[in-house]
């Protein structure tokens, strides 16, 4: 004989809301965990940059020539600018604002393109190949790691947009585009002090 089993309802959750945005939502938590990790490889690769220039006689090294400023400058003055309807984007997506999400991502994926062709015009400039001298690698490196990060975001974007067009959106939706838009903004943060160690601090001396 099977002894029947005793149930006692402790709580509810029937009170709790079905999705959350911003610090309340899971995923938030997640991108800025994210974030976290990427500026750490940031950190480490600058540090890497940094050695080397503090153990070389000549910075850049022999053979090697400085990067050429104008299509650094354009791209990051355009990078900067992005900011203003990135912050528009996160606005609407903070207040639900349908028409604001669908037209902020399809301007932002257009913005990524432009800036990304921006970016391969600069990486055309950097006047030391990757392969010649720990200068040409350590500049690469940085420039490949943040690149990486402006097509990522620009490939999520894109998707995003797409997605947001064709089908209905809820809480969820809007929370994923305040996410992209955070780190949208992480991306252009992490370029500042990059671009200033490749193309200023060797000309500051």
């Amino acid at each position: 004989m099977t002894d029947a089993i005793a149930t006692r309802r402790v709580g509810s959750l029937s009170g709790l809301p079905e999705s959350a945005e911003g610090a309340r939502h899971l995923v938030w938590w997640g991108n800025i965990g994210f974030m976290m990790i990427e500026g750490t490889g940031f950190v480490l690769a600058a540090g890497v940059y940094l050695y080397l220039r503090s153990q070389s006689h000549g910075w850049p090294t022999a053979g090697a020539h400085l990067p050429d400023l104008m299509w650094s400058t354009i791209f990051t003055v355009g990078l900067v600018l992005s900011e203003l309807p990135n912050l528009w984007v996160l606005k609407c997506a903070r207040t639900q604002n349908t028409r604001g999400v669908r037209i902020g991502t399809l301007v932002m994926t257009l913005i990524g393109v432009a800036l990304a062709g921006l970016r391969w015009m600069e990486l055309q400039h950097l006047n030391a190949p990757w392969y010649e001298s720990a200068y040409g690698s350590v500049v690469w490196m940085l420039m490949v790691l943040h690149t990486s990060h402006v097509v990522t975001d620009l490939g999520d974007t894109g998707v995003q947009s797409a997605w947001l067009f064709t089908h209905a959106i809820g809480d969820d939706q809007f929370a994923d585009v305040e996410d992209n838009a955070n780190y949208w903004t992480f991306v252009v943060l992490a370029w500042l002090p990059i671009y200033f160690m490749i193309y200023w601090l060797p000309r500051l001396g």
